[in-house]
């Protein structure tokens, strides 16, 4: 099951330790999805957010 983040920070965490980060762009909300070997967490922000987090995190980025 995977578990959702609410907490920005917490995601720049776990981004460190993360295969890859899926990004699913659905209107005004951005879905960031943190791969890692045990689990897969989630994350929900707006695009401009979105597009901060993803110029600051080393993981491969895929577009869905």
């Amino acid at each position: 099951m995977p578990k959702e983040i609410f907490d920005e920070n917490k995601f720049l965490e776990l981004a460190e330790f993360a295969i890859h980060c899926r990004v699913k762009r659905i209107k005004d909300v951005v879905k960031l999805k943190l791969r890692t070997k045990k689990y897969l967490y989630t994350y929900q922000t707006d695009p401009n957010t979105a597009n901060r987090l993803l110029n600051t995190i080393k993981c491969d980025v895929i577009e869905l």
